[in-house]
């Protein structure tokens, strides 16, 4: 869309801030909700971000990618906490270091991997539909012709052409990254069933009142 640098910087700002509002929120939940139903939250609150993020174009303006980004932020937020405390909360203490580098280690090789694959889909994507829309773009369709294809774009002289590649390229980059956000779209709802074959973390029981006073009255 053509932002400079600083614009795309604070546009894309909100991700963060949500990510860093949920957090504040959630360490307050932990103890009052089941951690499950928080990431449940968070799930729900990132699928319907994804579908915002689905209905993008490039004659939008600023106003979807904030809240799409703060949503989605905040959606994620929600489910840092709880899936750290569900991973760890029932390892053994004697091995908690090692769990601890171990998810770590995982999440860095899931992200990897995960980018990696979204990377290789977009490109593809966009190549082949580069190739169907160019596919229309010839001499003989009067649709390719003026009116209907007005300056810069032209099929008749170098920087026409060059323009309409670029506007073409575009264009094929937009329905690529739309296919992509459906694609995480079901990749998190697929995750969400998943939630019912966690276990709830072990809560740990403070000494209570009563054993203390006996403690007391024994000595």
């Amino acid at each position: 869309m053509d932002y400079p640098v600083f614009l795309t910087g604070l546009v894309t700002a909100p991700r963060g801030v949500g990510t860093m509002a949920a957090m504040f929120i959630v360490g307050r939940l932990m103890n009052r909700l089941d951690h499950r139903l928080i990431i449940l939250a968070g799930l729900l609150m990132t699928v319907a971000s994804l579908w915002q993020m689905t209905g993008f174009s490039l004659q939008m303006g600023m106003a979807p990618v904030i809240t799409s980004g703060l949503l989605q932020g905040f959606g994620l937020g929600c489910t840092f906490v709880p899936l750290n405390t569900l991973a760890l909360s029932n390892l053994p203490r004697h091995i908690m270091t090692q769990g601890t580098a171990l998810r770590s280690l995982m999440r860095n090789l899931g992200g990897s991997i995960g980018i990696s694959i979204f990377e290789t889909l977009l490109i593809q994507n966009t190549q082949i539909v580069h190739s169907r829309l160019v596919e229309h773009l010839r001499p003989d369709n009067p649709l390719a012709q003026a009116p209907f294809l007005a300056a810069p774009f032209s099929l008749s002289n170098p920087s026409g052409i060059a323009a309409l590649n670029v506007e073409v390229t575009r264009q094929a980059s937009m329905v690529a990254y739309i296919d992509v956000f459906t694609f995480m779209m079901i990749i998190v709802v697929a995750m969400i069933p998943v939630l019912l074959v966690v276990r709830p973390p072990r809560r740990t029981r403070a000494p209570s009142i009563a054993v203390g006073a006996r403690g007391l009255r024994a000595g």
